[in-house]
């Protein structure tokens, strides 16, 4: 009788865990942010470039900062999250200049109008 009930916990363990397993999988998409797997921080740290022109709306942008900000449009919603991180608060980037950054680049393609909270990319 007391290997019975043993196997049986034993079962009951493994299915448990199969179903957690499962459900864990499933979950995942949810999980990742509008940057994908890639950590928002560190994302923000590669925006170094950009930071005094993020700050000051006269401030020239350097040809390095427009090569990292056309490489991020291809996802405006991951650049406007970057943008709010606590590295660019810390950093003094104000996102109603920031956004301004991919006009100051003469950057063609750009998402006009796609909104950053309540700035919109111009």
């Amino acid at each position: 009788m007391e290997t019975q009930v043993k196997y049986m916990w034993v079962v009951v363990f493994a299915v448990s865990m199969s179903i957690a397993g499962l459900n864990g999988v499933e979950a995942t998409h949810d999980y990742y942010g509008p940057c994908g797997k890639h950590d928002i921080e560190k994302e923000a740290q590669k925006l170094a470039p950009c930071t005094y022109a993020a700050k000051y709306w006269r401030a020239p942008v350097s040809e390095r900062c427009c090569a990292i900000i056309e490489k991020k449009l291809s996802n405006p919603g991951c650049l406007c999250a970057i943008l709010k991180t606590r590295t660019a608060y810390d950093a003094g980037v104000r996102p109603e200049v920031a956004v301004t950054i991919p006009k100051r680049c003469n950057i063609a393609v750009r998402p006009v109008g796609h909104k950053c909270g309540r700035f919109p990319f111009v």
